[in-house]
C-alpha cells in the first residue's frame, strides 16, 4: 500500500533536530595572504582585539579561526569574546574565555581554519562583538583581510579578559578571525555578498557599518526576517577570471560561499577589476562570453548546492583612472545579459541604483565618494535600498 511517508520523511529530514545546534554564518570576511614579511606589526606578546558587528542573533556563537593561507601553525595563548556596547566599551559581564575543543590555548595547524566550541552568550541582531586573541609567540605569517572598515588594537601582555586596554595601538586589518556563527531555534539562513573592493565597502566611514551589505542586514531585519544574517565576502581588488588580490572568484566561491553554514543566497557584484585591470595593463579585454561563462559557472555550482544566485549589474565607472570606452562596452553589454539572463534566479541592477541620469555611464555625484568608482556612505544606501527583499527569499 503507498502511502505519504516518503514525503513525510523528507519533511522531517528538513527540520532541525532537536538538542542539536542550528548554525548559521552571520558575520564572515574572506581569507587573504599576509603580503611581504614586515607589513604587519610584531604580536610577540601582545593582544589583538578586534570588533566585528554580527548581523543575525543566537542564543550561543562559535567563532572561526582561519591560519588557511599560512605555511606555519599558529599559536594562540587565550582568545576571549565580549559583547560591546554603543560607546565602544565592553558590556560588564560578557566576557567569556573560549575553548576549541576543550583547549584554551589552542594551535591552529598551518593551511587549516579552527571552529571554537559553542559559547554561551547570546546575542541580538546587529550585536557588536569583540574579539580578543593573545599571541604569546607572535603570528609571523598570519592570515589576514586587508580591509576592515573597523578599527582594532594591539596592546602589551595577555589583555583578552580586559575591560579596556592598557597601551593599545590601532590597527587596521582583520588577523586570524574570519568568522561568527549563531544558534538560532529555528534554523536560520545567510545571504552572502560576494565580490570586489565596492562590496568589502573601501570608502565607507570606519567604524560605522555602512557598507551596502551592512544596511543589507539591517533592512532584512526591519522587516522582520530576524534570522537571516548577511556574511560580506569581497575582496578589494578582485576579479572573475584573473588572479588579482585574492583568488579569483571561482577559484575562491567554493570556501568563500559554498561551505558558509546556512547559505541560501548570494549576490554576486563582480567584474569591473576584469574589465578595468585589462583596460590598465592594455592587455586584450575580456569578452562578454568570458565573464558570462565565469557567471555561469558560479549559478552551477551553487544550484548543485541548494544556493540560489543573484547577480548585480557591474557600477558604472567613468573617470576612474581604468575606465576606457572598449571596456564600457564589454560592461554595459554584460549588464545586459545580467539583465535579461534565465540561468540565475534573478538579478539587482546595482549600477541604475547610483548612476548618474544625466550620464548612466558615471556615478551620481551624490553617491561617487570621489574616485569614480567607490560609493561613498550615500552610495551604499542606495545599493542596499534597490535589492529586492523577495528575491531573498
Amino acid at each position: 500500500m503507498k502511502t505519504g511517508l516518503p514525503l513525510l520523511i523528507v519533511a522531517a529530514l528538513a527540520l532541525p533536530t532537536p538538542g542539536v545546534a542550528a548554525w548559521s554564518r552571520s558575520w564572515a570576511v574572506a581569507p587573504q595572504s599576509p603580503g611581504k614579511p614586515g607589513d604587519l606589526p610584531d604580536l610577540t606578546g601582545r593582544t589583538l582585539r578586534q570588533v566585528v558587528r554580527i548581523s543575525s542573533g543566537g542564543a550561543r556563537i562559535r567563532l572561526r579561526l582561519t591560519n588557511e593561507l599560512s605555511a606555519s601553525a599558529l599559536k594562540l595563548g587565550s582568545v576571549h569574546v565580549a559583547l560591546v556596547d554603543a560607546s565602544g566599551k565592553i558590556v560588564p559581564g560578557s566576557d567569556r574565555a573560549v575553548t576549541f575543543d576543550g583547549v584554551a590555548a589552542p594551535t591552529i595547524p598551518d593551511r587549516a581554519p579552527l571552529v571554537s566550541d559553542p559559547i554561551a552568550l547570546r546575542v541580538a541582531p546587529l550585536t557588536h562583538v569583540a574579539i580578543s586573541l593573545y599571541f604569546p609567540q607572535g603570528a609571523p605569517d598570519p592570515t589576514v583581510h586587508g580591509y576592515a572598515a573597523a578599527t582594532a588594537w594591539i596592546a602589551a601582555g595577555d589583555q583578552t579578559g580586559a575591560a579596556t586596554l592598557d597601551g593599545a595601538t590601532k590597527f587596521t586589518q582583520r588577523m586570524v578571525i574570519d568568522a561568527i556563527d549563531v544558534d538560532t531555534p529555528q534554523r536560520g539562513s545567510t545571504v552572502v555578498a560576494f565580490g570586489d573592493s565596492i562590496t568589502d565597502g573601501v570608502r565607507a566611514t570606519a567604524d560605522a557599518d555602512t557598507r551596502w551589505p551592512d544596511q543589507l542586514a539591517e533592512r532584512l531585519q526591519k522587516a522582520g526576517r530576524t534570522s537571516v544574517g548577511v556574511a560580506n565576502l569581497g575582496i578589494s581588488g578582485n576579479r572573475v577570471l584573473a588572479e588579482g588580490a585574492g583568488n579569483n572568484a571561482l577559484a575562491r566561491f567554493d570556501r568563500d560561499v559554498l561551505s558558509i553554514p546556512g547559505v541560501s543566497h548570494v549576490i554576486v557584484l563582480e567584474g569591473v577589476n576584469d574589465i578595468g585591470g585589462a583596460t590598465a595593463r592594455k592587455t586584450p579585454l575580456p569578452t562578454v562570453a568570458d565573464l558570462t561563462g565565469g557567471y555561469r559557472q558560479m549559478v552551477a555550482r551553487a544550484h548543485d548546492k541548494g544556493v540560489k544566485v543573484i547577480f548585480a549589474t557591474i557600477l558604472p565607472y567613468k573617470g576612474a583612472g581604468y575606465w576606457g570606452a572598449e571596456g564600457e562596452a564589454v560592461r554595459k553589454q554584460v549588464n545586459t545579459w545580467i539583465r535579461t539572463n534565465t540561468v540565475a534566479d534573478g538579478y539587482v541592477d546595482l549600477a541604475k541604483a547610483v548612476a548618474d541620469p544625466a550620464d548612466p555611464d558615471r556615478f551620481a555625484k551624490a553617491y561617487d565618494s570621489g574616485d569614480a568608482l567607490h560609493p561613498n556612505d550615500a552610495g551604499f544606501t542606495a545599493m542596499a535600498a534597490a535589492i529586492d527583499l523577495k528575491l531573498l527569499r
